[in-house]
């Protein structure tokens, strides 16, 4: 795996992992450069978890995150990987269908992490969607709120 963190970088809505997708999706352009679509999904996670580290980014690849309800441990689903706060999702799909968006978005909501990243290699052109959480939007209007005078 990589050996250097991302530094984080505050954006207008109080948000500080800008810079860590921002490195994700780049990496994830230059696989699509490469490859194209056409492959399974599988090509897609090994060439981008060695753009990873190639850049240097500390990752966790088909990793094993907690579901929570109500604050209780209710399940363990695999994500295809973990970057700091960030889970990634991949698809090798013509187009994402609603069902990407929706399984993404409630891994993310019933998670610890505060961002997502939905990747589609398969289209023409790559397809990027992030959704932030619940848990980064609390702690950016919490720290707008205690820098207010």
């Amino acid at each position: 795996m990589g050996t250097e963190a991302i530094p984080a970088k505050g954006s207008l809505r109080g948000y500080d992992f800008g810079d860590v997708t921002g490195a994700i999706i780049g990496c994830a352009l230059e696989v699509h450069k490469h490859l194209g679509p056409g492959f399974q999904e599988v090509v897609y996670q090994r060439a981008l978890a060695w753009e990873l580290e190639a850049a240097g980014i500390e990752f966790s690849r088909e990793e094993n995150i907690r579901i929570f309800y109500k604050g209780r441990h209710v399940d363990t689903r695999r994500i295809d990987f973990v970057i700091g706060d960030c889970i990634v999702e991949i698809k090798a799909r013509s187009e994402l269908l609603k069902e990407d968006y929706v399984q993404t978005l409630s891994y993310l909501k019933a998670s610890e992490y505060r961002v997502a990243l939905l990747i589609n290699f398969g289209a023409e052109k790559l397809e990027v969607k992030r959704f932030v959480g619940p848990l980064a939007r609390d702690q950016a209007a919490d720290s707008k709120s205690s820098s207010t005078p």
